[in-house]
Formats: structure tokens, sequence, C-alpha cells
């Protein structure tokens, strides 16, 4: 496993929506375990693949709850409803942060790293880290979802994606 580069906005790979993975083999599961090294490395909660440069729908989530990680390979939102509104960041905008407003429910088809397909419902803080880490993998930035930015003062207990 390897810390991967961070890919800083406004780096074209970021905007960009990605190809779907075919092969399920050696090279993917190592890209995996490398996002969940440098995921851990930067403090986030989540990292899709573009924030490492690769262009593939790829991305994982890990809210330090009962959930563990998840590994999300080709995910795609089924449903999602009610509404939440809450702060967001990413690492590859670093000390930016916004409210952010998302369905408090998602219901998400993926395949895990051996290609088997599953289907995970989620809600809460949960919800919106996955819907932000899918958003990634459309070429969609949280910041285009905010609906007000964070003043320096109002970030205390406030982490990254």
């Amino acid at each position: 496993m390897a810390i991967r580069k961070l890919v800083m906005y406004p780096a074209e790979v970021l905007e960009q929506p990605c190809k779907e993975i075919g092969k399920f083999d050696k090279k993917l599961a190592k890209l995996l375990d490398d996002m969940y090294e440098t995921m851990i490395e930067f403090d986030g909660v989540g990292l899709a693949a573009p924030q490492i440069g690769q262009p593939v729908r790829v991305a994982i989530v890990d809210i330090d709850d009962e959930s563990g990680t998840i590994e999300m390979i080709n995910p795609k939102i089924l449903a999602v409803s009610g509404e939440q509104t809450g702060t967001e960041g990413c690492l590859s905008f670093p000390g930016l942060y916004g409210e952010v407003s998302r369905p408090n429910q998602v219901k998400v088809e993926a395949q895990d790293r051996k290609g088997k397909t599953f289907t995970l419902e989620a809600d809460g803080f949960l919800a919106r880290a996955i819907q932000h880490e899918i958003d990634h993998l459309d070429g969609i930035l949280f910041t285009s979802k905010v609906i007000r930015y964070l003043e320096e003062d109002e970030l205390e207990g406030v982490t990254g994606e």
C-alpha cells in the first residue's frame, strides 16, 4: 500500500465524468488499498479515484462508525429521500468548507473489489459522504452545491471529506 498524491482543484480530472471499471484485478485492489491509506493520511472520511488522478468510478467512504470502510466500484444512486443540510469539506479543496443540502437517505448499487454487486442504504452523515464521493465520479464538486461558505471561526470540530 502507498499514500498517493492528492489532486487539487482546479485539476481537470476533478470535473470530468469517470469511466466504469471492467477489470476486477490486483491493480484495482491496489488502487483501493492506496486510496484507503491516502484517505487516512489526510484525515478524510471519503476519497474518490479522480482525487488521486485516476478517472475511474471507484470511491471509498469510512466515517469511523459501525459501517466500516465502504468500497464502491461503479456506484449508481437508485433512490434518495428526505433532506439534510450540513457542513462539507473536500480533500481537493484544503481549508474550504461550506453548508450543503443533500438528501438524508440514499440507496446505492455498486460492486465490491471482486466485482460482486451489492445494494447499500444509508442515512445522515453516511448518506452525505456517499453522495459527495459519487458526485466526484460524475465530475461534480461540492462547491457547486454550497449554500454558504463557512468562516474560519465556524470550523471547530469540522473534518474534511
